[in-house]
């Protein structure tokens, strides 16, 4: 008997199945260092302890992707060790902030299966929960990636494809304990633009332009523990190397400052794609719209729901074509929501 882990593949998952992912990870001021070493983010909330007590909280809470990516590698080794792609997200939602010191778990439970056409790859969907030390919630979300079978020949499991809501409402949206952005300080968060200046149908082009560099997507997906093997195997992958889809959401989420500043934390999932392959030494430009504006109950707080599109090369705010399907040139297409001063 192996004492090795080939990971699962397809035929190794269950609807109903719950998996409880190995290696809780404690975080802290080292993970902020590094997230903002491999990105260009500026968030004052997470750069600033000053900054985070002027709107209400007792210091600046760690990256709210920093948990995402955390929680999202714990789940690797058992849900897309053998993925083929990570294909989309939905009904994601941070429930709390996650603090330097906090130690975070994730779990799993496969809410959808479906075979390909090609019988030798499918598709599944899990709904991923990650918790604190304290047990409790920090942020949950459902993926579906696409993963290998270990027999082409086997039977196919029955479909199930779930019923999932095509965006949170603004009253599905958790804010955090005590955030305040009444005495919201502008000079000091790189921007004057709040909640009102923006408007349903908006678009920005973020302007700026980062090429993607191999060293720091291997040195990120391993920050997250991230052991999918199309990440570091160049064999197992038609086309080489795949740069980690998050890799890209963070390095777009960081350009979108110039333009938006002031959208402080994520706080809502809705949707996403991975709509093409990304490979190193593509520059990556990024442009946002405007979806939705709600208020929320907490003072001086705003929610905007953005559409946020990662490309590479130019960055005209084009996604897809006649055919319906994404342009060669699209790499993201992440829909979410986000916290603003009114």
């Amino acid at each position: 008997m192996s004492k090795t882990n080939a990971g699962r593949f397809f035929e190794d998952y269950a609807v109903g199945q719950v998996i409880e992912h190995a290696v809780p990870r404690t975080v802290g001021a080292g993970e902020r260092a590094l997230y903002h070493a491999l990105y260009p983010a500026r968030q004052a909330l997470y750069s600033s302890d000053e900054f985070a007590r002027g709107c209400g909280l007792a210091a600046a809470p760690l990256d709210d992707l920093i948990a995402f990516h955390t929680v999202f590698g714990k789940t690797v080794p058992d849900v897309s060790l053998n993925a083929l792609a990570n294909l989309g997200y939905a009904e994601g939602r941070w429930l709390a902030p996650v603090w330097p010191g906090d130690t975070l778990r994730s779990v799993s439970e496969v809410i959808g299966l479906k075979e390909n056409s090609n019988g030798k790859s499918g598709v599944v969907w899990v709904r991923t929960r990650g918790t604190n030390q304290h047990g409790d919630p920090v942020l949950e979300y459902v993926r579906w990636v696409m993963v290998r079978k270990r027999d082409a020949a086997s039977p196919a499991p029955e479909t199930v494809i779930p019923d999932l809501s095509p965006a949170l409402s603004a009253e599905q949206l958790v804010i955090p304990e005590g955030l305040d952005f009444s005495s919201y300080d502008f000079g000091l968060a790189g921007e004057p633009h709040r909640w009102g200046d923006y408007s349903v149908g908006e678009v920005i082009d973020h302007v700026d332009g980062v090429t993607i560099e191999e060293a720091e997507h291997m040195l990120a997906t391993r920050l997250w523990q991230n052991t999918a093997k199309v990440h570091f195997d160049a064999t197992a992958r038609e086309g080489g190397r795949l740069i980690y889809g998050g890799h890209v959401i963070s390095m777009a989420r960081a350009l979108s400052f110039n333009g938006l500043a002031n959208a402080q934390m994520i706080v809502g999932l809705n949707g996403g794609a991975h709509a093409n392959p990304c490979h190193a030494g593509a520059t990556l430009r990024a442009w946002s719209e405007v979806l939705d504006r709600a208020e929320t109950t907490a003072p001086g707080v705003g929610a905007l729901r953005l559409r946020l599109v990662a490309t590479k090369g130019g960055a005209a705010p084009a996604l897809k074509g006649e055919d319906g399907r994404y342009l060669p040139e699209v790499l993201l297409d992440l829909d979410y929501w986000a916290l603003m001063p009114m």
